[in-house]
């Protein structure tokens, strides 16, 4: 999720309620979608209700077939995945992630409709034990064949396919773990979140 919801990297006032420090405790909440993807939900949205209209009579039938309970399945599984892909969507537009730090303790909260459902605190190793670290899942075949020495011209072509993978911020808990808390495509991002995390 680090990758669409961002965090705040400096702690100017032109943040606003995306940062705030109060009694030394630093706590950053992630930025939400950009406005352009309300127009995608809108989009998916209409998608969701034209298919309800044109299967709700076909539904319908499928629920009436009380002796069949493979049909009642199948009709109520629709039904509810209908119903219910509109509130999931919307939800990602409802989603916070707040990181919280004060000396040597960190707390990772997961808000939505803002509502907090999922809470962890860590305790670091010391104040400073914040790391980035870059992540490479798998190299593919564009960057493969490029270490294999393409011609210069072909090795151009190819360079906008080779998967450069992200970046991690991670923390060192205590009991000697890495623990992952936040990611990002750019590491110039990433470093100044660390730079001002450690600060408090």
């Amino acid at each position: 999720m680090g990758l669409m919801y961002i965090f705040p990297v400096t702690d100017n006032a032109s943040e606003g309620d995306r940062i705030e420090i109060r009694d030394q405790e630093l706590s950053l909440k992630t930025y939400g979608l950009p406005m352009i993807f309300w127009g995608y939900l809108a989009a998916a949205v209409s998608v969701v209700v034209i298919m309800w209209l044109a299967a709700r009579a076909v539904i319908l039938k499928l629920l009436t077939y009380t002796e069949d309970p493979s049909m009642l399945f199948l009709g109520n599984l629709v039904k509810w995945t209908l119903i219910l892909a509109p509130f999931v969507m919307l939800a990602f537009f409802f989603y916070e992630k707040i990181l919280s730090k004060k000396d040597r303790t960190v707390t990772v909260t997961h808000k939505l409709f803002f509502i907090p459902f999922w809470k962890k605190t860590y305790q670091l190793k010391d104040k400073t034990s914040v790391v980035v670290e870059h992540f490479m899942d798998s190299p593919n075949m564009a960057k493969i064949r490029a270490r294999q020495g393409l011609p210069s011209m072909e090795a151009m072509e190819m360079k906008g396919f080779e998967n450069k993978g992200y970046f991690e911020l991670n923390i060192e808990t205590a009991d000697n773990k890495s623990v992952n808390i936040d990611r990002h495509s750019r590491k110039a991002d990433l470093v100044k979140m660390k730079d001002l995390l450690t600060r408090y």
